[in-house]
């Protein structure tokens, strides 16, 4: 109780002032994912207040914010295309209870699985889809493309001014206010869809329930389990890092379960982690979870009181401020430091972002560039070097299934020599294939009339031998010496 205390009022001042910044924040950023996925957004509002609120209460990393990212709009992009808004309600649901399904499994643990290339071709494919996507409303007039490039120009140069008020509010203010008064007949947010005064009431999709529905949707809300859970927690791993605090990743997973299903049930798009958002809290004092619950609060509170107001803001200011997030959401220094690291990390960065751009699917690439990097790893640990010295066999690397073959093929069957010692001080055994590749060297060694004694085994490679060799071999291997 007494921690549970602390994390919602330990910080009331700094969390309630980094609140009101981030939901200033959130306000672009969620309409301009709206217009990404091709929904109304108000529905990215309810997401984000049920997503604040849910994790607030819930999450395992106070100080994360989680709202209707861009993550996971251009995941359910194509399903509303295709199918609907309601079969996307029914896919943020069916994501919500698997994220809490691999929340109780566990699959917080596996984050360490994702190599460092991965991560960088999740953020700079993420940033490059976002930026694609936001192309079209700078088209078909000179107007919007100057009133883009006047919002872009804001949201950079306005900091050198003053940080105390977010730039992304002020362009979107000043294009707004251009628009308005020189009454420039453009798209705006009125034009895509309902911004109501409602708040948000609880439902049920509107779809089929049957094995056709979970057959469209399971893919998509496959691939929003994965992209939001990654993004949740590589968000609580970099704050981890900053605050020099710990979290607990399951219990975040569980808690971005739990808000997703309360989202879609209560007319919300898919939601998760949102680094920048999280930053902006960071920076701006937020270290509790009274600033989520603030932030979410606030973003209902405004469209419920002003969205006469709301309606009126242009779609290219929005789309200039996903423009910003979009170029800063790219790690370019991972691409300035392609010459310093290794190749086999180069590919897998590139193929990670190649497979996203071409499938339009974030998991996709994670789960491609996760493959790669496993296959380059195992190809880096297969190599096993072994040199004779005197009357010793000096072996070093890994010896396992890849490098067995090579081992075996190091040895002189045809020694002079009637007594060797294979020593495996620089070696280790990986499995029983490794296992089985001492045993065939034996073998050999010994119907050539050659005695041979393992030596330098550590302890756990010695219990791999004594348990996997010699049990369903010759009685002569029987007697082989183990040191």
């Amino acid at each position: 109780m007494k921690d549970l205390r602390q994390e919602w009022l330990g910080n009331t001042k700094g969390d309630i002032l980094a609140g009101i910044v981030v939901f200033m924040a959130l306000i672009p950023e969620v309409m301009g994912f709206m217009i990404v996925a091709g929904v109304d957004p108000m529905v990215g509002v309810y997401a984000t207040f049920c997503m604040t609120m849910i994790t607030a209460i819930f999450g395992g990393r106070p100080g994360l914010i989680s709202a209707a990212a861009g993550a996971m709009a251009l995941v359910l992009a194509n399903l509303v295309r295709d199918y609907g808004i309601e079969y996307m309600f029914a896919a943020t649901i069916l994501t919500g209870i698997l994220q809490v399904i691999f929340g109780y499994l566990k699959i917080g643990n596996l984050l360490k699985f994702i190599p460092k290339p991965v991560m960088h071709g999740f953020v700079n494919s993420l940033g490059m889809m976002m930026f694609i996507s936001q192309l079209e409303h700078f088209q078909g007039n000179p107007i919007l493309l100057l009133l883009g490039v006047i919002g872009i120009a804001i949201i950079y140069l306005f900091p050198k001014v003053t940080k105390k008020i977010p730039s992304p509010i002020v362009a979107i203010t000043v294009v707004t206010t251009i628009v308005l008064a020189f009454k420039i007949d453009i798209k705006t947010l009125g034009d895509m869809g309902r911004l109501t005064s409602e708040l948000p009431k609880f439902m049920i999709p509107n779809v089929p329930f049957n094995l056709e529905t979970l057959s469209i949707i399971f893919p998509y809300a496959i691939s929003l389990s994965i992209v939001g859970i990654v993004e949740s927690l590589l968000t609580a791993q970099l704050i981890d890092e900053i605050t020099e605090t710990s979290s607990h990743k399951n219990k975040e997973t569980v808690a971005q379960g739990l808000a997703n299903v309360v989202s879609g049930f209560f007319g919300g798009i898919a939601g998760c982690g949102m680094i920048g958002q999280s930053m902006v809290n960071l920076n701006y004092g937020g270290r509790g979870r009274l600033a989520s619950a603030v932030a979410g609060s606030l973003m209902l509170g405004s469209m419920i009181l002003f969205s006469r107001f709301v309606i009126k803001v242009p779609v290219v200011s929005l789309a200039a401020v996903m423009v910003v997030v979009s170029l800063t959401t790219i790690n370019w220094q991972s691409f300035k430091r392609m010459h310093k690291v290794p190749l086999t990390d180069n590919v897998v960065m590139l193929t990670t972002v190649g497979i996203v751009v071409m499938t339009h699917n974030l998991a996709y690439g994670v789960v491609a560039g996760t493959l790669l990097s496993a296959i380059f790893l195992g190809i880096k640990s297969s190599k096993v070097q072994v040199i004779k010295v005197d009357h010793t066999y000096m072996v070093s690397g890994q010896l396992s299934f890849a490098s067995a073959s090579d081992f075996i093929a190091a040895f002189h069957y045809q020694d002079e020599d009637k007594a060797i010692t294979i020593d495996f001080t620089n070696a280790r055994l990986w499995d029983e294939s490794a296992v089985d590749a001492i045993d065939k060297v034996m073998l050999r060694l010994d119907k050539n009339g050659i005695e041979a004694t393992l030596s330098g085994l550590s302890p756990n490679c010695k219990a791999l031998v004594e348990k996997c060799a010699l049990h369903n071999k010759t009685d002569e291997l029987k007697t082989v010496s183990v040191h």
